[in-house]
């Protein structure tokens, strides 16, 4: 490690959603003190129910309001930003585009020109995502694909993206990005994604629905290795100025198409019920998967649980979410 961790002061926006409450747990596990910027209460996320939240600062706000953020920054000293609070959904993007532009683009030139003006931010890590690419003609994606997304989800993370380099490139904001797949792990709330809707099903003994047409390719990572990632990210920039601006790509290396992750994760439940395929999703590109090269061999990260043993956590937390019997 090149940062000090013990009690620094660590902004995370987004600490109540899926990776941000692992972020926070792993930011606690370092010694770090986590200051979590929280707009909504979700009585059920995992920020809250696992404790987290009563050993973090929690302040009420909203990344989109800037006096806001500069206010937290300031206060509690803020060393490391992680900015990872989004709209990730993409349904809603399609239904609600412009609440996701608000959150996704505002808010992130908000956070931004929050920390450019506050002089003790030394590391900041905007997550952007893979569907920043778009759909590309020459996979996997590295991290010289263009970006070019253009359903309202995907250009809500190209421009995050391409905000954060202009903030790097022209005021030397010491920030990197992170580009990663579809993340699953315990604590993900939003049923209407493939892991944990697949695992309710077959938990309660339905037979899983999948929206899309069941090819779509995709990368998956499990949100422990995806919060290291972030770590390592954020480890980076210390005392690296030619990597400020840096973007780099965060995969396990296995992309799988839609009914292979059905198979693995019917394996991890160990129970098996034939899918009902609606071939219903819109806006949804036919094959996304990245070349981690850069952050394995720039940052020496690596997933160290992985696919199939994330699966087995990622049951195991469900069982006990839902009460049902190993």
């Amino acid at each position: 490690m090149t940062l000090d961790w013990n009690h620094r002061p660590v902004l995370v926006t987004g600490a109540t959603g899926l990776v941000g409450s692992w972020l926070v747990g792993a930011l606690l596990d370092l010694g770090a003190q986590p200051v979590c910027l929280v707009r909504d209460t979700v009585p059920a996320a995992r920020f809250f129910t696992s404790g987290l939240s009563s050993r973090s600062v929690v302040c009420r706000g909203d990344v989109q309001d800037q006096a806001a953020v500069e206010r937290v920054l300031g206060e509690y000293e803020v060393r490391t930003v992680f900015h990872l609070a989004a709209q990730t959904i993409v349904p809603i993007a399609n239904r609600n585009p412009i609440s996701t532009f608000e959150t996704n683009i505002k808010g992130t030139w908000t956070v931004l020109e929050a920390c450019r003006r506050s002089p003790m931010v030394s590391q900041v890590v905007v997550a952007s995502s893979d569907k920043a690419y778009g759909q590309q003609d020459h996979l996997p994606y590295t991290e010289e694909t263009p970006l070019q997304g253009r359903a309202p989800y995907d250009v809500s993370k190209s421009c995050t993206d391409l905000i954060s380099r202009s903030y790097a490139e022209t005021w030397s904001l010491p920030l990197a990005i992170t580009r990663c797949g579809n993340f699953f792990g315990g604590g993900d709330l939003n049923f209407n994604r493939l892991v944990p809707g697949v695992i309710r099903d077959l938990i309660e003994d339905r037979r899983p629905v999948i929206r899309s047409d069941g090819t779509s390719i995709r990368d998956y990572l499990y949100v422990e290795d995806g919060a290291s990632a972030y770590i390592a990210t954020a480890e980076t920039i210390d005392g690296s100025a030619e990597r400020v601006g840096r973007a780099y790509n965060f995969s396990i290396g296995l992309p799988l198409s839609v009914l292979e992750m059905v198979d693995r994760i019917t394996q991890a439940v160990g129970v098996s019920l034939p899918p009902l395929v609606q071939g219903t999703a819109t806006n949804e590109i036919p094959a996304q998967y990245l070349d981690a090269t850069r952050a394995r061999t720039e940052l020496g990260w690596a997933p160290v649980v992985g696919l199939d043993a994330g699966l087995e956590r990622t049951v195991d937390w469900y069982r006990t979410l839902l009460g049902a019997r190993a």
